[in-house]
């Protein structure tokens, strides 16, 4: 990996039925808000990656990690550098491998954050995806506290999930795929196809809704899932939000609520043609607040937007696309209803994460397979 590498692009974001973003005019599907949306400069701060995956932060410390395999750590102008740590075998195959990666909310003290890996057996077959809680010793040293979930389902690698979040000091959310098999989403007794929940020491709430069901099912927090590759925490508010992988139609972005169908039943077999949210099968299916219709756009991590520095960006919901390539803002009311959408940075290709840093700037990764980067975006710079 070479050493960091920026390249700066200056971009000023129009208040008409177009927005310039990185040299590119995409569109705006509703007209953008009266407030002036802001000028952009986008520094690509890490280059000459492989598919970057998460990214969070430890205090003023960059970590991300690649899907191949490993976690790096980035402090200030200063080049990535890799973090040694016990990882197990990386089941890296199609959608499988290193994915999700969250800091613990105390972790400018505590110094812990947890990753969600595709581990393989020591042949290097499959075996299942596993949640891990780490302790950062040393910029570039960390060792394993626990494994905290075990046993989420992999099959080929496709649907492996995995998003992890936290909605408070303690409880973490765990975002998982179906594994292409169409009994895994509404079968509460698998981890595939389902929103987790978790103490960040490893045991498993009692509230959560089908505990005393016992078994995997403990763990369970919604379910009726196809592929989770976003949770997000709305800043100020209870509410996760997560996003959604459809077939050749539907990704979803939906209010993350406790004990819920989403609806997704692809049986018998694992029929794509099945509808996201299943009404006729489940009538009480939690519908979306946003899909994406026909064809999908991919859409994968997000983040809140937050600071007055933002203009009519500030308090958006930013969500990375893979195939619609580029990242999609999104106007929620206090009433949880998405009432306008709008593509912005294009021109990087498939984009896979977004998120907000401790220092107020977006960043966001690509996932092009070769040369990717990670991105930093200030507001009126």
């Amino acid at each position: 990996m070479p050493r960091t590498r920026t390249r700066t692009v200056v971009a000023t974001a129009l208040t008409t039925s177009s927005v310039l973003v990185a040299g590119a005019l995409v569109g705006v599907t509703t007209p953008v808000a009266a407030q002036a949306a802001p000028r952009v400069k986008v520094t690509r701060v890490v280059g000459g990656l492989s598919i970057p995956w998460d990214v969070s932060w430890i205090g003023s410390l960059m970590l991300f990690d690649q899907r191949a395999g490993g976690v790096w750590s980035k402090r200030g102008s200063a080049g990535p550098k890799r973090v040694t740590m016990a990882l197990p075998r990386i089941f890296h195959q199609s959608e499988g491998g290193m994915m999700g990666m969250v800091a613990d909310p105390r972790a400018s003290t505590n110094k812990l954050f947890y990753t969600c890996m595709a581990v393989a057996r020591a042949n290097g077959s499959p075996l299942d995806v596993e949640v891990w809680k780490w302790k950062l010793t040393g910029d570039t040293k960390a060792v394993r506290v626990k494994k905290l979930i075990t046993g989420i389902p992999l099959s080929t690698g496709r649907h492996s999930g995995c998003r992890l979040r936290f909605r408070s000091a303690q409880m973490l959310y765990v975002g998982t795929g179906d594994a292409v098999r169409g009994t895994n989403p509404q079968n509460l007794q698998s981890l595939g196809g389902k929103i987790l929940r978790v103490r960040s020491d490893g045991s498993i709430p009692r509230t959560n809704p089908f505990y005393k069901r016992g078994g995997n099912a403990r763990y369970v927090w919604n379910y009726g899932h196809r592929n989770v590759q976003g949770l997000i925490k709305r800043p100020g508010r209870s509410e996760l939000w997560s996003v959604e992988h459809g077939p050749a139609r539907d990704d979803e972005i939906n209010l993350v609520w406790k004990g819920n169908n989403y609806g997704w039943s692809p049986t018998p077999g694992y029929n794509e043609s099945r509808p996201m949210t299943d009404k006729r099968r489940y009538s009480d299916a939690n519908g979306a607040k946003w899909n994406s219709g026909s064809p999908t756009v991919a859409t994968s991590g997000g983040t809140f937007i937050g600071g007055s520095r933002w203009g009519s960006w500030n308090g958006k919901l930013a969500v990375a696309m893979l195939k619609g390539e580029g990242i999609k803002l999104f106007s929620i009311s206090k009433a949880n209803k998405i009432t306008t959408e709008q593509t912005v940075f294009g021109g990087y290709g498939r984009i896979r994460t977004v998120a907000q840093g401790p220092d107020g700037a977006l960043y966001f990764t690509t996932s092009n397979g070769s040369n990717d980067g990670i991105y930093r975006v200030v507001a009126n710079p």
